[in-house]
């Protein structure tokens, strides 16, 4: 179902962009905790460790435990209304992208469609075109997963207001050079591997036992949502460190914070004071939100396009008319 399919073709763009934009939706309000607590861990200076006395988090445990009594269990919701938006928006742009790409190989080029290379380049471009669309979101919404207590935004409209008047309309673009570095081989690699795995798993799993085929959909995204971000993590920290460049003064209660000049020169700070660990930090939460979000994503797309189908399908329309 994800990707064009000559032989199984019912599913327009439009109809792809309402599908993904649903998965991303429902998938969303599911990892939000995981999210904020990986935006923290990233943002930290200091060591992931107990033994570190200065540092605010040292796992993930005493992380959801820390949190918890500072803040609430709202802060694991903190910037949920522009998540939302970022990942409808870019559900919607990427799998309408994705559909319309492997389609333009099928229709103008010798390559198979349904090549696990072509889904690693469709993917890839896909998700960069997704990326430079709702990158402003994805900014304000680490923003305020990053922001302690007290806020210094209490609402959505007041940081555009606010970060547009003291910083620019740059400053919503922050990070744009990293993300879009790291999404292509993520993404790339998600649908790569998603396609090797549903190839392999049709050895395991008859085609036609159909409750086997919604756990093979989430086991599937969710080993090719480890894979991949295992292999692109290290540019996702250093996105997020960009992302909050400006915003210091509200870092102030989680510890250190740093200034950063750049891609090159984030990279190298990192490296300089913590060392090839400081690339990997919320690497656990991390692979947790990549197994759920990915395997849901995938699993909720396939649901949605398959009800989009059978809505279609001549036994539905019979049903309708009768």
């Amino acid at each position: 179902m994800v990707g064009y399919d000559p032989e199984a073709k019912c599913v327009s763009s439009a109809e792809a962009a309402a599908a993904g934009s649903a998965s991303g939706l429902v998938t969303r309000v599911l990892v939000s905790p995981l999210d904020v607590l990986k935006i923290r861990f990233q943002l930290q200076i200091e060591q992931l460790s107990s033994r570190n006395p200065t540092a605010k988090y040292h796992g993930i445990l005493q992380g959801v435990q820390r949190i918890l009594r500072e803040e609430g269990w709202t802060a694991f919701w903190k910037g949920h209304v522009p998540a939302q938006f970022l990942s409808i928006g870019y559900g919607a742009v990427q799998f309408m992208a994705f559909e319309s790409l492997t389609e333009l190989v099928h229709n103008v080029t010798s390559f198979n469609a349904r090549h696990s290379l072509v889904h690693f380049v469709c993917g890839g471009l896909a998700a960069c075109t997704a990326t430079v669309a709702v990158q402003p979101v994805d900014t304000l919404r680490t923003r305020f997963a990053a922001q302690g207590e007290p806020k210094i935004y209490p609402s959505l409209h007041h940081a555009v207001v606010t970060m547009y008047q003291t910083e620019g309309p740059r400053t919503f673009y922050r990070g744009l050079t990293p993300t879009l570095v790291a999404i292509f081989p993520y993404a790339g690699l998600q649908f790569f591997f998603y396609n090797i795995l549903q190839q392999v798993s049709k050895w395991v799993i008859p085609a036609e036992a159909k409750n086997g085929a919604s756990v093979k959909t989430l086991v599937c995204g969710s080993c090719a949502g480890v894979i991949s971000k295992s292999l692109t993590y290290p540019l996702d920290v250093v996105k997020k460190r960009l992302q909050v460049g400006g915003f210091e003064h509200a870092r102030a209660a989680f510890g250190q914070v740093r200034t950063y000049g750049g891609l090159l020169d984030c990279m190298r700070q990192i490296m300089r004071e913590e060392g090839p660990g400081g690339f990997f930090k919320g690497l656990s939460p991390s692979l947790l939100k990549a197994a759920f979000s990915t395997g849901l994503i995938f699993f909720w797309y396939e649901l949605f396009c398959g009800l989009l189908c059978s809505m279609k399908s001549p036994e539905s329309t019979k049903r309708k008319e009768g």
